[in-house]
């Protein structure tokens, strides 16, 4: 196996044995169940479906209910396909943090960042402003300047860094390390930030 999915709790930090303070993200991640396992004979390629988090029966559509009731599992509001697992699960058993992780393992955390609105230059594309206030520019410090070449293209280019909705992207971190993983409590610390606001969906993967 080399997932799981879970719910950004927050942040803390722990103290290591050399005595470093690490700041780290708490992720609980619940039993997830087992909803579908593809192979190689019937689909191609070997994966294993996982679900988390319970669903409401009447947000669930008739396909996806004869979906989880072939699987013999609850609704759920949340499915993840993870590639070439080895983990050997049946339909409808649960995959715990202890069955995936250990304490030093090297993951990556998928979330969707923060939504942010709609926003300025500075704080979208990390523009530094006119800055001098004294020739004229009195009201003009975080405006964005010129955008187009001149008479010729006399058009503005695809792609300009321009203001616009910022943040609300699904985002990738790498080469996080499991730094603590407590199976009592189904919750594994891992060093650095997360994308995603607290309570937020998190993929965790080797």
């Amino acid at each position: 196996m080399n997932g799981l999915i879970g719910k950004k709790i927050g942040m803390t930090s722990i103290f290591s044995e050399d005595g470093r303070n690490t700041a780290c993200t708490i992720i609980e991640a619940l039993p997830n169940k087992v909803v579908q396992v593809k192979n190689d004979d019937s689909d191609g390629y070997n994966s294993i479906q996982l679900g988390y988090g319970e669903a409401k029966e009447k947000n669930v559509t008739k396909p996806m209910k004869g979906h989880f009731a072939k699987a013999g599992v609850a609704p759920v509001k949340t499915l993840v396909e993870f590639r070439d697992s080895d983990l050997a699960k049946a339909l409808g058993d649960d995959v715990t943090v202890t069955d995936v992780f250990e304490e030093g393992d090297i993951v990556s955390a998928i979330g969707t960042t923060k939504g942010k609105g709609f926003q300025g230059v500075v704080k979208r594309h990390n523009f530094k402003g006119v800055g001098d206030a004294t020739h004229g520019q009195h009201n003009r410090q975080r405006a964005p300047g010129a955008i187009g070449a001149g008479s010729w293209p006399a058009r503005v280019f695809k792609g300009m860094k321009m203001a616009g909705r910022d943040g609300g992207n699904r985002v990738k971190m790498r080469n996080l390390t499991v730094l603590k993983v407590l199976a009592d409590k189904n919750v594994i610390l891992v060093s650095g930030a997360v994308p995603g606001a607290k309570g937020s969906i998190v993929i965790i993967e080797k």
